[in-house]
């Protein structure tokens, strides 16, 4: 209290933007090298990720057709819901209704929605480490305790489910299961995210399927949505068109209640959600307009290249970090467009931590990395693959000379 008036708090948590801005803003401008950033997950930048003119032109003809200038209903236009509704019911063993989906502007208001609906005094929920931080950003504005669960990445950044157990209490609202996952590359098999659905189901508590990597999956395990288990557990699935569709800057995304028992969405909370939603500002209408034609028309052969790129960058970037000696990837990537690479700082003479390893490394090299700290883990860093190839292999050969320079060992590296 001060003079009688709450003091309202900021939040101290770290974000990847902030990080990135700070990096950015580290850089030396004098050395005249190009700046490659491999920080940020939009591949946007980088002229090989583009989305379909299929998206491109339903985006035009519903702007320039004059019928969604105007507000579109709160929860999302009624074609939108339906043709993403449909869409996600394509992978599942049910069908989604057209009020199951909620239009949010991107994957992000999709994570602050879950969190404000469930929120309630003393409550937690249960994140990954490493994950995503604006879960963490977004608890902390609504007092919501969050407890971190490891991912173990000598099993392919599996959940540990013994730490769910011990970290689960009355108060736990939920368990986030980011998939394909972000920041690790890792997609999960049916037979995990069953158990995952068990433990919940044990738990009695709602899973939060961060899915906006849905189908970005190149490796051995095929994408398989959390959804599938609906019947098990509530599933609260939260999704968008930007990285599937390589649009991140549309802001389209949902937020869908995938539960066909109706053990979560019960009339109250129904009621709970459109009512949040008339405080929410979602995506342009005309974006929404576009939604399913966008859905419709698109390719295989549009995704299908996407996944080749990927795959070949990942490939690229295991590649070249086995060549580094300070770096290490335990788990080859098999999905999603980043991956965590552990940092070994004992063989590096002046570098103090992951933080400060990429900090010089943007000084120096103006190669932007994000530091493992950032996402949970102390001296890791995560490096996003879904770059041009080219840039990926100079940027990284920037990362090897880098390291020689501070290395207490120059004849380890080749």
């Amino acid at each position: 209290m001060e003079n009688g008036v709450a003091k309202m708090e900021t939040p101290t948590n770290v974000t990847i933007k902030g990080i990135l801005g700070l990096l950015m803003a580290n850089l030396d401008y004098e050395n005249k090298k190009r700046v490659i950033s491999l920080g940020m997950g939009d591949p946007t930048a980088f002229s090989c990720f583009t989305t379909t003119s299929v998206a491109e032109d339903a985006v035009v003809d519903a702007l320039t057709s004059q019928k969604f200038n105007g507000y579109s209903p709160t929860v999302g236009l009624p074609q939108a819901r339906k043709a993403i509704s449909e869409y996600l019911s394509i992978n599942l063993p049910y069908k989604l209704s057209p009020d199951d989906v909620f239009i949010t502007a991107g994957c992000t208001q999709a994570i602050e929605v879950a969190i404000s609906i469930l929120a309630r005094p003393n409550s937690n929920i249960l994140v990954p480490k490493p994950g995503f931080p604006i879960y963490e950003l977004c608890a902390a504005f609504r007092n919501v305790e969050i407890r971190h669960f490891d991912l173990l990445p000598e099993n392919n950044w599996e959940v540990d489910l013994d730490a769910i157990d011990a970290l689960a209490d009355h108060n736990t609202l939920a368990i986030v299961i980011i998939n394909p996952g972000n920041p690790c590359g890792n997609v999960y098999s049916y037979q995990h995210l069953e158990k995952i659905a068990e433990t919940a189901k044990k738990h009695k508590v709602v899973v939060i399927a961060d899915e906006v990597y849905g189908h970005l999956a190149f490796g051995q395990n095929p994408f398989v949505p959390m959804g599938v288990f609906g019947s098990m557990v509530p599933v609260l699935t939260l999704g968008s068109l930007s990285k599937r569709w390589i649009v991140p800057g549309w802001r389209l995304g949902w937020f869908v209640t995938t539960d066909p028992n109706s053990m979560f969405k019960n009339t109250k909370t129904v009621e709970r959600l459109k009512k949040y939603f008339d405080i929410c500002g979602g995506p342009a209408t005309f974006i929404q307009a576009a939604v399913p034609r966008i859905i419709k028309e698109t390719s295989d052969t549009f995704f299908m290249k996407t996944l080749d790129i990927l795959k070949h960058t990942s490939d690229v970037c295991m590649k070249k970090i086995e060549d580094i000696p300070c770096l290490t990837c335990p788990t080859k990537p098999q999905g999603s467009m980043a991956m965590m690479v552990k940092l070994n700082v004992s063989l590096l003479n002046d570098i103090h931590d992951d933080v400060d390893f990429c900090f010089k490394l943007a000084k120096e090299e103006s190669v932007i990395l994000l530091p493992g700290l950032t996402v949970g883990l102390k001296n890791w860093v995560r490096i996003t693959f879904a770059a041009e190839p080219s840039l990926l292999e100079e940027a990284l050969e920037r990362v090897k000379t880098f390291s020689r320079r501070h290395s207490y060992d120059t004849n380890g590296y080749i």
